[in-house]
């Protein structure tokens, strides 16, 4: 659904258009939805404008990790229902993933809070490797059944896209981002987001859930649109003549 959000906060002018993108790891359609949207950004002209920021959102904050627990079982005992329904559940996620190139594996997910990995996604954005990670993210808890809350687990999987291991180690044992995963969150309850994932461009329109890539491109285009009116002097149309440079070059 597209829809108008009254939730921007500022009238200055920016270099990149920002979209924000509120997402919990352990949410399989934030997965689908992070690759329906980079579908959309393969076909969107403007791409290199753009500044993308991963959101700190959780599901069930209250979770205790439990690594001889897996999802399909966390489902039926939380939901009331029987192994048999969960596991539907779950195969029915795994064939919307496998449209697009995704591998859940729902029998071996490890149960696992996600505030720990939100801390290091932080980190990871100061590294500018943020999009990096949430997909060794995604890939390590709903792929490879790696336990997501485990501090050396992260740092192996935060090095292996070009993070440093100490580094991690040292951000989680002093909980360093764990404002600003409180804050992400509280923003969310602000902006009335109850569900993830939930995609906000330049806090103007938003999409919630996991959409047909259509969706995703046509709203790039309307709002990379507006904000570009809104920006002009980024966008200045130069005719260029015979001139000289300030490094003394003249052509």
């Amino acid at each position: 659904m597209l829809f108008t959000v009254q939730i921007k906060n500022s009238t200055m002018q920016s270099e990149k258009l920002k979209i924000e993108i509120w997402s919990d790891v352990q949410c399989p359609f934030c997965y689908i939805g992070k690759h329906k949207f980079e579908s959309a950004l393969a076909e969107f002209d403007h791409k290199n404008d753009l500044e993308i920021e991963w959101k700190s959102f959780q599901l069930n904050p209250n979770l205790i990790t439990d690594p001889n627990t897996s999802t399909v079982e966390y489902l039926s005992k939380h939901k009331g229902i029987s192994l048999t329904e969960a596991q539907q559940m779950g195969e029915y996620v795994a064939e919307s993933g496998a449209k697009i190139g995704l591998d859940f594996n729902f029998e071996t997910t490890v149960l696992a809070n996600t505030f720990n990995a939100h801390q290091i996604l932080h980190f990871a954005h100061t590294k500018r490797l943020q999009n990096e990670l949430k997909e060794a993210l995604f890939l390590a808890h709903f792929t490879t059944g790696k336990n997501i809350d485990d501090a050396e687990t992260l740092a192996e999987i935060g090095s292996s896209i070009g993070l440093d291991k100490t580094e991690i180690l040292d951000v989680l044992e002093s909980n360093k981002y764990s404002n600003e995963v409180k804050f992400d969150m509280g923003e969310a309850r602000q902006f009335g987001i109850n569900g993830v994932p939930f995609f906000v461009f330049d806090r103007k329109y938003a999409i919630s859930g996991a959409q047909d890539s259509m969706a995703f491109l046509q709203t790039l285009e309307k709002s990379f649109g507006e904000w570009r009116a809104e920006n002009p002097s980024q966008f200045l149309d130069v005719s260029k003549g015979e001139s000289c440079a300030i490094d003394g070059n003249c052509d």
